[in-house]
């Protein structure tokens, strides 16, 4: 008869885990549940995108941006673009996953919350772009000696907060009253956009997102961009291609950079 096999053990004792061993272990398991909770933790970031563009000169969501009475409106060619940002809401979180695909993107801007919503006021940016109406107005009635006891302006930018269209809509108002003092007009035909705030002495002030507002321009067709001088560098970043540059940080320097490309002349670039 065949011999019976007889099972095998084996007599190594069964490993233990030394306590150093133990407590690596446990560290790995404990930053991994830190990841894990990180990667799904809401953060205070805000992501932001390039929005829509407002033509100062014409319409915005069904409504003429700015309206002027009191005074003769001349017929204007071209585009003087208000360039906009959009983000996700001041009560809107963003998570760890969410943050990294949005730096890795180029169209993407990711950047503190209270940077984009000062305290999460809404309210605040509607005053803000109110303040910004009243004093493009003012500066730009002052440099074509006019009062505004007599011409009234109105503007209309629908759901467009914050002040940074100031700039845009002292061109403007200054494009449909006088042009460029000569029957012709301040764009010179041109799509021209841009961004920056404005105060009553004609200082153009950074705003903030002018490389998602460059994109946004040129989308739209723009191939001109007025930028504050002290935003250059953040413009530059994934510039489009076609788009030229100006850095400007008055309205003067506006006035004067806008003469000198309807004259075919140099004019300052970033």
């Amino acid at each position: 008869m065949p011999a019976e096999s007889t099972p095998t053990t084996d007599a190594r004792p069964a490993r233990r885990l030394t306590p150093r061993h133990r407590a690596l272990a446990l560290c790995a398991v404990v930053l991994a549940v830190l990841f894990v909770v990180a990667g799904l933790a809401p953060l205070p970031f805000t992501r932001t995108w390039p929005g829509a563009t407002a033509d100062a000169l014409g319409s915005y969501q069904g409504h003429q941006v700015v309206t002027i009475t009191g005074a003769t409106v001349r017929p204007t060619s071209g585009a003087l673009r208000i360039t906009t940002i959009l983000a996700t809401g001041p009560q809107e979180s963003i998570s760890l996953k969410q943050a990294v695909e949005g730096w890795l993107d180029p169209k993407v801007a990711v950047l503190p919350r209270d940077s984009v919503y000062p305290q999460g006021n809404l309210t605040q940016a509607q005053q803000q772009m109110t303040q910004a109406q009243d004093s493009a107005t003012t500066v730009a009635l002052n440099y074509l000696h006019l009062s505004p006891d007599q011409v009234k302006v109105t503007v209309d930018l629908g759901d467009i907060g914050g002040p940074s269209g100031g700039q845009l809509l002292s061109l403007a108002i200054i494009d449909k009253l006088a042009g460029d003092g000569h029957g012709g007009d301040l764009t010179g035909g041109r799509n021209i956009a841009g961004t920056g705030t404005i105060d009553d002495s004609g200082t153009i002030g950074a705003v903030g997102g002018v490389a998602l507002k460059t994109q946004a321009a040129a989308r739209d067709g723009a191939t001109v961009f007025l930028v504050p001088r002290g935003e250059c560098a953040d413009a530059k970043v994934n510039t489009p291609a076609h788009l030229q540059l100006i850095p400007v940080s008055t309205l003067n320097d506006a006035l004067s950079s806008l003469a000198a490309l309807r004259a075919g002349q140099q004019v300052p670039a970033c």
